[in-house]
């Protein structure tokens, strides 16, 4: 019985041994055969391998893959101007040499991550207190990408980690640079809105003014037209008048009298202190005119 018992202890033993001698390496991994805390060989292309037992050797597996890191938050960072900008990030980073990598992050990819994200504040930091303001805005999509992958690839340059890709996904004004930059912007454009607006009042003006004098010119051309045929109907009918009155002087000086007995009598109130054998009832005495000549030669 004692005897069974230890050949299937032995049988369980040695198939405990055999599967820790094996391991698999999947497409997109590395697969580091390490004894006594040193790296003996790294396997990264996909098939069946084999190795002693553990723990006389051990194998760790490495993702081999491009990883993607992203700033969790948005960092505040200055320009040389003192203006804060509100940045995020990403970087694309892989494994290229396992040994290394083992050697400084222990296999760990948050401990890369955070020497990644360190590294990129670092770099984005001294990369802006050397821009202002413009200068930062525009370099965002043009050299400060290609300088960000540099600069991280110096500084991870002996960690195993090759700096795929590297760039900003934001950038923005602060609160209080957008408040300023909004100031400002009103500013101008207040300032564009009352210089327009004072080139529209100096046309108008001027506009107004020549209307004034054009209105002036008119008026006194239509007065003197209108004084020319104003005196030229006046002469018209005076020589009408005359020449109907030259016709027949007797109903002439007829006229003449209803006229001014009609401008006389005009209203009620008229009062007239006259000789009532005055010429001037001559036509109320005689509709002929002669009894008022006839009486004032008696008398």
């Amino acid at each position: 019985m004692n005897r069974l018992a230890a050949i299937v202890v032995s049988v369980v033993l040695l198939l405990a041994a055999a599967a820790s001698s094996v391991f698999v390496v999947h497409r997109g991994q590395y697969a580091a055969v390490y004894a006594m805390g040193r790296v003996e060989r790294v396997h990264s292309r996909p098939g069946l391998y084999f190795k002693w037992p553990t723990p006389v050797e051990n194998v760790v597996f490495i993702d081999a893959r491009v990883l993607s890191l992203r700033s969790v938050q948005a960092d505040t960072l200055a320009t040389s101007g003192r203006h804060n900008l509100v940045v995020r990030w990403f970087i694309k980073w892989r494994v290229a040499d396992p040994r290394s990598f083992l050697h400084a992050f222990g296999a760990s990819e948050s401990a890369a991550d955070d020497r990644l994200a360190a590294a990129m504040r670092s770099s984005l930091g001294t990369d802006l207190s050397a821009l202002d303001l413009h200068a930062a805005l525009q370099a965002q999509a043009t050299e400060l990408p290609g300088k960000l992958r540099a600069q991280l690839a110096a500084a991870l340059r002996d960690s195993g980690v090759e700096v795929v890709d590297a760039g900003l996904t934001q950038m923005d004004y602060s609160a209080d640079v957008t408040d300023a930059v909004y100031r400002r912007m009103a500013a101008a454009r207040t300032l564009v809105a009352d210089r327009t607006r004072a080139q529209g009042q100096a046309q108008a003006a001027q506009i107004r003014a020549q209307a004034d004098r054009e209105r002036e010119v008119l008026l006194a051309q239509a007065y003197r037209k209108a004084q020319t045929l104003k005196g030229e109907g006046d002469a018209e009918a005076a020589q009408i008048d005359a020449d109907a009155f030259g016709k027949d002087p007797r109903f002439a000086s007829f006229y003449r009298s209803l006229e001014a007995y009609r401008a006389s009598f005009d209203s009620r109130r008229d009062v007239l202190v006259l000789d009532p054998s005055s010429a001037f009832f001559r036509y109320l005495r005689d509709p002929s005119g002669d009894a008022g000549g006839k009486a004032a030669r008696k008398r």
